[in-house]
């Protein structure tokens, strides 16, 4: 059997837009769509629910493979999602260890909301034991166990020298695109926040910016003076009129005027990478970037959550990165400060 994820948009506003058929016979999985409609009546973003989309498509087809008929009760065991992360390592090429989680966990919370009786997944070595509080502290916090994944390497993203930003930057002829590598340069914006810009969300008489972030969430971020000056040549010079609401749109062919595509951001990324030789530069590195510098200018944490849109400063802390060099400086800085005079010996 052969699944897919089709869009189809409707009136009701309880059911998702986003449905795994089957590709043969259109029919529904329905514990499936019954997940994610519960997701979309809580108003998750759409691409969350995009995602989970397509990771509960992962998991039909490989439940396909081994079955054949739906998920039912009976059929789940405590092995299940042990058996999907075997599936999955084997796979050529492996999917990271982030992947694998994501795809567990929202399988886990489907499964568990169609079959809340079904058998709990426990696999040796593949959780840990936590304390949960009880709402409002009260009470003695509870033994917990997490759920079913494996380990992620710790990420140590290193932020672009000075040198390969010239170089990436200087291979840009087009306004548009300057633009958009100096939102994420000197603004720090997602490239999925970049794409969903629209006219409108840029007060450049204010220097500001309208960003919707993770989760639909609006923030309002100051704009440096040089992406002023981008943004306003870009609008004056190269911005069809008319076009859609959207800030950025292809400005060729026959979707000229209409927004532009991740796919789009991705082809561009990559020729520019392949012409200049620096192959870190990425949407998400030029963020990482622009966090490591504000590091360095001094930002306090609580002011770079809110620029780069941070939910938790856990989060933030991970951008936090000092070399020898780093604390050196402030070591001797601290040092020629506060250091106080040492007592005489007596002699």
């Amino acid at each position: 059997m052969r699944f897919h994820v089709i869009r189809l948009e409707t009136p009701n506003p309880a059911q998702s837009p986003l449905r795994v058929i089957e590709h043969e016979t259109g029919r529904e999985v329905g514990w499936v769509n019954r997940y994610l409609d519960r997701e979309y009546v809580r108003r998750v973003a759409d691409t969350t629910l995009r995602t989970w989309a397509y990771n509960l498509l992962h998991f039909v087809r490989w439940w396909g493979s081994l079955h054949t008929g739906d998920v039912v009760e009976g059929d789940l065991t405590e092995s299940t999602l042990l058996d999907y992360v075997k599936f999955q390592s084997r796979q050529q090429p492996p999917p990271s260890s982030s992947s694998i989680n994501d795809r567990v966990a929202v399988a886990d919370r489907a499964l568990r909301n169609e079959f809340p009786d079904a058998p709990c997944q426990v696999a040796r070595g593949f959780h840990h034991a936590f304390l949960h509080r009880r709402p409002l502290g009260l009470g003695r916090p509870r033994v917990a166990i997490s759920r079913l994944r494996v380990r992620v390497p710790k990420r140590n993203l290193v932020p672009l020298s000075v040198e390969e930003v010239a170089r990436f930057w200087s291979s840009f002829r087009t306004a548009r695109d300057l633009a958009i590598v100096g939102l994420m340069l000197l603004q720090g914006l997602r490239s999925a926040e970049v794409l969903g810009l629209n006219e409108d969300d840029v007060l450049l008489s204010e220097a500001q910016l309208r960003v919707r972030g993770k989760g639909n969430k609006l923030r309002f971020l100051p704009l440096a003076p040089e992406t002023v000056q981008l943004l306003d040549h870009y609008r004056r010079l190269e911005r069809p009129n008319p076009c859609t609401a959207a800030l950025f749109v292809s400005l060729k062919g026959p979707v000229r005027g209409a927004r532009m595509t991740l796919a789009g951001l991705r082809s561009l990324f990559r020729y520019h990478r392949q012409r200049t030789g620096v192959q870190l530069a990425n949407p998400h590195r030029f963020r990482h970037t622009f966090a490591s510098d504000m590091i360095r200018a001094g930002i306090s944490l609580p002011a770079l959550m809110q620029l780069m849109g941070h939910a938790d400063i856990q989060t933030t802390l991970r951008y936090v990165q000092i070399t020898p060099q780093d604390v050196y400086r402030q070591y001797a800085r601290a040092v020629a400060q506060h250091l106080r005079p040492l007592p005489r010996l007596s002699s």
